[in-house]
């Protein structure tokens, strides 16, 4: 059967596969990358700094395969490699760059989400409790990435292309994701919000805790004003 010069279904079917192979295997190795640095900075804090009485932990539990967790002080932060390759939408601002404009197929990325919880939600179960994502990193098939983030997280657009997924990116990537967790601290939710419980939610409060805690639970989250 004539194809009239156009390539085959076959054809399209092993590009686009072979494509979003090369992403996936790309993304693993990021995650591996950051698995490697945050085991680095472990060695260095147990070296260092868990010989006082007062220990402050740093505890790293890999939940599966593409989960990571590292708490430390009153939080967690959990990395997660999807296993899925995306594209973005014709509407977001990569797809204006000349880096994506010159190939398209450099927008199609891997993507790795960054959430920041409270240790202690995990630790009494407290499963009504709030995270955030406080970044995600794309990674495509040139190795290049760039991350939508809060404040010292966040990448502008035009960078895409000229920074790549190596062990110096990777660093500043969880120094900035573990720095950025450090300073959103936990506030006070406001008066209004609490004042009011029925005896239902006192009962539950008493038996499991599940009076709601967020580190902004009631306010504006700052860095999404910016």
């Amino acid at each position: 059967m004539e194809e009239n010069n156009q390539p085959s279904l076959f054809d399209i079917i092993v590009r686009k596969g072979t494509l979003k192979q090369k992403i996936y295997q790309n993304t693993v190795e990021a995650f591996n990358l950051i698995k490697k640095v945050i085991y680095a900075k472990d060695k260095i804090y147990r070296e260092n700094y868990t010989s006082g009485k007062q220990k402050i932990p740093f505890i790293i539990t890999e939940a599966g395969e593409f989960e990571l967790h590292v708490q430390f002080a009153g939080d967690i932060l959990i990395f997660v490699m999807h296993t899925n390759v995306f594209e973005f939408s014709r509407s977001h601002e990569v797809m204006q760059t000349q880096y994506i404009r010159e190939d398209k197929e450099r927008s199609y990325c891997g993507m790795i989400s960054i959430y920041n919880f409270l240790a202690d939600s995990f630790k009494y179960n407290r499963v009504n409790d709030i995270g955030y994502m406080i970044g995600r990193m794309f990674v495509n098939k040139d190795m290049c990435y760039f991350i939508e983030g809060k404040r010292e997280l966040g990448m502008l657009y035009p960078n895409f292309g000229k920074e790549k997924v190596d062990l110096d990116s990777t660093d500043k990537i969880v120094s900035s994701a573990i720095l950025y967790t450090i300073n959103f601290d936990l506030l006070v939710p406001p008066y209004e919000s609490l004042v009011q419980v029925s005896v239902g939610e006192m009962k539950s409060i008493i038996d499991s805790y599940t009076l709601k805690t967020g580190k902004r639970l009631g306010f504006k989250f700052q860095a999404d004003q910016e």
